[in-house]
């Protein structure tokens, strides 16, 4: 059974959560408040917890898909996830998902995101 770690990057909170291929569904972890070069031990350490065969990483765009900063930002910690843990990255767009958070009444919008974005991911699975 493949499991996955999913994140939702942010400047100061970076949303997580994980899943497997055979039940698709993901479940929140706890948001890592950290800025920088503060996150990685933080993502190394549910790295480690978790095991993941895979990572997938959110990334936004415009509504009309147009790619900005944070566009950028995502597809730049997919790459550093990759090169830092060696593991397969996985990007999925991750347009309104922190709208579709607060709409379900998350408490924690980030974590709720990594959430939604990994579900959609193991959604595309075969």
């Amino acid at each position: 059974m493949k499991q996955y770690l999913a994140f939702d990057l942010g400047l100061k909170r970076t949303g997580v959560a994980c899943g497997n291929a055979l039940t698709r569904t993901a479940t929140p972890l706890p948001t890592l408040v950290a800025e920088g070069d503060a996150r990685w031990p933080k993502v190394a350490a549910h790295i480690h917890e978790w095991q993941p065969d895979a990572l997938v990483v959110g990334v936004p765009f415009h509504p009309d898909g147009a790619e900005h900063e944070g566009t950028l930002r995502a597809r730049k910690f997919a790459r550093q996830l990759h090169g830092r843990f060696g593991l397969p990255v996985h990007e999925v767009d991750e347009r309104y998902t922190t709208t579709e958070a607060h709409s379900l009444g998350a408490r924690d919008a980030d974590a709720a995101s990594a959430c939604l974005i990994l579900e959609q991911f193991l959604r595309s699975l075969p």
